[in-house]
Order: C-alpha cells, then sequence, then structure tokens
C-alpha cells in the first residue's frame, strides 16, 4: 500500500513536469508562440495547457497591447463575443493602443472599451452588427489619441459616426467606412454627408469609402480639404464622375482606386450593384415580351393592341 501511494505521487510528479514543458522558455519566446496562435485562441485554449502559458496570457499586458480578433460568422456564433471581447482588453491592464474585431462587440463594449483602453490609436470594427451610430459616436469621442479608425460592413452604423469624429479626433490619419454594396436607392439622390464631413478630416492620409453615395462635389470636397491625402479608395462610388477637373485635383494621390477599378485587392467580399442589372434584363425581357404580343394581337386578330413602350 505505501509503495503504491509513493508510485502515485511519483506519477503525478512526472505529469506536473510534462504540462510545464515551458517553464524554461525566455518571456519573449512565449509570448512569441501565444501571437501566433492569435487572441481568441489564447482566450479559448491556452489556460489549459500548462502554468506558464496561463501566467503569461494572463499576466502580460504587452501580449493584448494590440488586439485582433478575427473570426469567420460560424465561430463567431459559437463564441459569447462580448465577454470574449471584455476579456481581452481587460487582460490589457489599460495598456491597449489597437483593437480589431470581426463578429465582435456592441454597443456595450465600446463604452467598456473607453473606459479600459483611453490610449487607443487603432480601432477597427468589422460585421458587428450590434454596433449602432450611437454607439461609435460616444465611443470616438472618449480616444482623442485615435489615427487610425474603420467601419465595415456594420449595417447599423449609417450616419452618426463621421460627424465628430475629425474635430475630436485630431490626430485621425486612416479612416475607412465600408458598406456591403452600392445602394441602388440613392442613385437618384445622391448624398454626399459622409463626404463633407470626412472633409472635416484634414489630417488624413489615407481614405477609403467603398460603395459609398458621395459625388463629384463631395470627392471635390475631400481634395480641397484633406492635402496630406496620398491613398483613396472610393471603388463602387457609382455616383462620381470623373472628369478632367477631378483627375487633375487627384494627380498627387499616389495611390488611387476609382468607382470602377477592379476589386481583386479587396479585403473583403466586394457585392456588385445586382438591382440596377436585374432592373435592366427585367427591362429587355419585358421590351421583348411586349414586341412579341404587339405582333401576335396585331397580325391575328386585326385590331391595335400595342403596349405602352417602358421608360428608362
Amino acid at each position: 500500500m505505501p509503495s503504491r501511494g509513493i508510485g502515485g505521487r511519483a506519477r503525478r510528479r512526472r505529469a506536473r513536469r510534462r504540462r510545464d514543458w515551458a517553464e524554461g522558455l525566455p518571456l519573449d519566446a512565449l509570448l512569441a508562440i501565444l501571437h501566433r496562435l492569435g487572441h481568441v485562441g489564447v482566450l479559448m485554449a491556452a489556460d489549459r495547457v500548462c502554468r506558464s502559458w496561463r501566467r503569461a496570457a494572463r499576466d502580460e499586458p504587452s501580449l493584448w497591447r494590440r488586439i485582433t480578433m478575427r473570426c469567420d460568422q460560424w465561430m463567431a456564433a459559437k463564441l459569447n463575443r462580448r465577454g470574449v471581447a471584455c476579456a481581452a482588453v481587460r487582460r490589457s491592464a489599460g495598456q491597449c493602443e489597437a483593437f480589431c474585431g470581426e463578429y465582435v462587440g456592441n454597443d456595450g463594449f465600446l463604452v467598456y472599451l473607453s473606459e479600459q483602453a483611453p490610449c487607443l490609436k487603432s480601432l477597427r470594427l468589422i460585421s458587428c452588427y450590434g454596433v449602432t451610430d450611437e454607439g461609435v459616436t460616444v465611443a470616438v469621442k472618449e480616444f482623442p489619441l485615435l489615427e487610425e479608425l474603420e467601419v465595415s460592413l456594420c449595417d447599423n452604423v449609417v450616419a452618426g459616426l463621421y460627424k465628430d469624429a475629425g474635430d475630436v479626433c485630431p490626430q485621425l490619419k486612416i479612416f475607412r467606412l465600408n458598406k456591403a454594396r452600392f445602394d441602388e436607392t440613392e442613385w437618384r439622390r445622391s448624398k454626399d454627408n459622409v463626404a463633407l464631413a470626412t472633409a472635416n478630416m484634414h489630417g488624413l492620409r489615407s481614405l477609403q469609402l467603398f460603395a459609398n453615395s458621395l459625388t463629384n462635389k463631395g470627392l471635390e470636397a475631400i481634395l480641397d480639404n484633406c492635402p496630406h491625402l496620398e491613398s483613396l479608395d472610393i471603388r463602387h462610388c457609382f455616383n462620381v464622375n470623373m472628369n478632367e477637373a477631378l483627375r487633375a485635383k487627384c494627380g498627387r494621390i499616389k495611390t488611387l482606386r476609382l468607382s470602377d477599378d477592379t476589386t481583386n485587392d479587396y479585403e473583403y467580399n466586394a457585392q456588385m450593384q445586382s438591382f440596377l442589372f436585374w432592373s435592366w434584363e427585367i427591362h429587355a425581357m419585358m421590351s421583348s415580351r411586349r414586341r412579341s404580343l404587339n405582333s401576335y394581337y396585331n397580325g391575328n386578330h386585326g385590331y391595335d393592341c400595342s403596349f405602352p413602350r417602358l421608360s428608362r
């Protein structure tokens, strides 16, 4: 019986040694491993590997200085997205300088982020459907050091965030506001409110407005009021009609993407303005059907039953 107890203790000691295989690793090497694992992976699995990993994941704020939480929609559905995002920010111990979240967070999380990360310089929100105009507007006011702001594919953010960004974030250099697709309902009622507000961000170096409704007037305002602009991406902004004056103003832009340029290097999935193509296909089909019916009735029944011509 005693020998059995001694053997059990020995096995437990060997098991502990196996679990603590990273004990002798330098901290820099361990942090490099965790960085490769990714912040979502660290939160979900690193604590269970060994005590060294657990200490590094929980007690090293430098690991959480630049937080990236990118995942697909399927994985996001399996996570407590707000809880995971808050845990990541909490582990930064107030040192978080950059946060990039996809399918994570809502307005409540943005309030938490503004309280826990006063030194934030980069905020990227991608497909965060729980984030609204009000939430982003309130949060941006709490980040005076912000240099990069992106809101992409967030369907509930449509009008609020850019109104105050130029005033409350004087160091803003990168701004991205991207929609999934060009809104066909705005084709006849052009809107330059985003562009005119963006023109107030005088320190911008890089601007991306994908599938925005800005017109020549809005683009001209941006070019006139953002003298340091080096990169401009207005792909799928189909209300812009480039003329000689605008092309001359764009001559100083080093990287220029216009409305009809290819989207092969676009980071997200680009959707075409399907309604417009669909409407023209219906127009062609109905025109053909109208001609056939006119020919049938006029040729076989001896009376005129012409259908009115479709107007464009």
